[in-house]
């Protein structure tokens, strides 16, 4: 699988399996549907794996170090995020998680972007997820606590990094002009944008893109199908986009869009895939994949070929703006293996 290389020499797949399912996202998945959905994509090429404490209060952690266990470390990259700590809640444990996870509110979620903070949430990731290291750590969604984690919380990820503990760092959140001020104003080498650069949500070419490629910052992509809007060939009855229904009119044009790809052979979720990767800061595109069939699936569509007349034709209808998308190499940071 294709891989491009952050400015810090690590190096990402285009296609990196996000870890929230492994943790309950929203309802069960069994340990071997876990381990299951690791080893396809491992076997697919996948060698990027995105988990973070919030996802099951640990669980997705935990879950993906056993999988990743006894794998060459050298062959893959883990990022995993600072800012929500757990706080043991034992007394709770008869409870379920209140944060869309199904699993046991054994802990709670507690914001802190402390220098103290950020070291002890990295070091519980690393006791769960089994590492004496990880490769890329993200401020987990700062947006309510922009002067901590912008000062304390970069600067101890720029001390973790300097002591080799980690080797790129930066932000993660649901939008992208916070995201575009940490690329600007902090060290970070690479950013997480979820939901805010798709097929219908390109408001980071806007602020987020062009900063990261003045900076040489890395971008990855993540919630490529904006809750569930884009991962079907046509909105289904009920389709949710950022969390909530979608409304009609952004239903409709995601209709018309399927109307433009389906004589190319080209479906939605194709083209939701490959969206991003047109950019040039893109390094790589994060999916959800809680079995081993999502894998698959991902895999296909992250590989699909679309051709750029088609790309140019939704551009002409005013559906995507890919003329202002059209893939090249940039100078530095890219690599094919």
């Amino acid at each position: 699988m294709r891989e491009h290389t952050l400015r810090t020499g690590t190096r990402l797949t285009e296609l990196g399996l996000g870890a929230a399912q492994l943790g309950n996202l929203y309802r069960e998945t069994t340990d071997q549907e876990a381990r299951d959905a690791v080893d396809a994509a491992w076997d697919a090429g996948i060698r990027y794996f995105d988990t973070a404490p919030h996802y099951g209060l640990g669980l997705s952690e935990r879950r993906l170090g056993a999988a990743l266990a006894g794998r060459p470390r050298a062959e893959y990259v883990v990022s995993t995020k600072v800012g929500r700590a757990l706080v043991p809640t034992p007394e709770r444990a008869h409870l379920t998680d209140d944060g869309g996870f199904a699993v046991p509110a054994a802990h709670r979620r507690e914001w802190d972007f402390s220098r103290d903070g950020v070291l002890r949430s990295l070091e519980g990731s690393l006791g769960r997820l089994g590492l004496d290291r990880v490769d890329v750590v993200y401020l987990h969604d700062p947006d309510a606590y922009w002067e901590q984690a912008s000062t304390s919380g970069v600067q101890a990820l720029v001390e973790l990094r300097d002591q080799g503990v980690v080797s790129a760092i930066g932000a993660g959140m649901n939008q992208s002009a916070m995201l575009a001020r940490f690329v600007r104003e902090t060290d970070v080498d690479v950013v997480m944008c979820a939901g805010r650069f798709t097929l219908v949500d390109a408001v980071a070419v806007e602020d987020l893109l062009p900063a990261a490629v003045e900076r040489g910052v890395s971008v990855v992509a993540a919630a490529v199908y904006n809750s569930g809007l884009l991962a079907s060939p046509r909105p289904r009855p009920g389709a949710r986009f950022d969390y909530a229904e979608a409304p009609g009119d952004l239903v409709a044009r995601v209709h018309r869009i399927a109307d433009v790809a389906e004589p190319y052979g080209v479906t939605v979720p194709d083209l939701a895939a490959r969206f991003a990767l047109r950019h040039p800061a893109v390094a790589s595109v994060v999916m959800g994949m809680r079995t081993a069939a999502h894998v698959t699936t991902s895999a296909e569509r992250i590989a699909r070929d679309v051709p750029e007349a088609l790309w140019a034709e939704l551009d002409r209808l005013g559906l995507v703006p890919a003329d202002r998308l059209a893939p090249h190499e940039p100078s530095t940071g890219r690599s094919t293996s």
